[in-house]
């Protein structure tokens, strides 16, 4: 599942144990250097480039998570 992928990315790129689909990327101390590193990661991970506005205008889990399915990112 795409939203579990994207969570660990998260967790691992802002150094927290857990997240919750729709905790909001800023909130949780995320700037733009851990935004390049979660683009990074989701090109590596899920084959799927996200540009840096959509990032702005899906700042949870869930929301990324529908942009990236939407994308056709690999589930595997």
């Amino acid at each position: 599942m795409i939203a579990e992928r994207v969570r660990g990315i998260w967790c691992r790129e802002l150094q927290l144990d857990d997240i919750a689909v729709d905790d909001d990327f800023f909130a949780l101390g995320g700037q733009s250097v851990i935004m390049a590193k979660i683009q990074m990661a989701y090109i590596d991970e899920l084959d799927v480039e996200v540009p840096v506005d959509q990032m702005f205008l899906n700042p949870t889990v869930a929301s990324i998570s529908e942009y990236i399915e939407s994308m056709g990112a690999k589930t595997t």
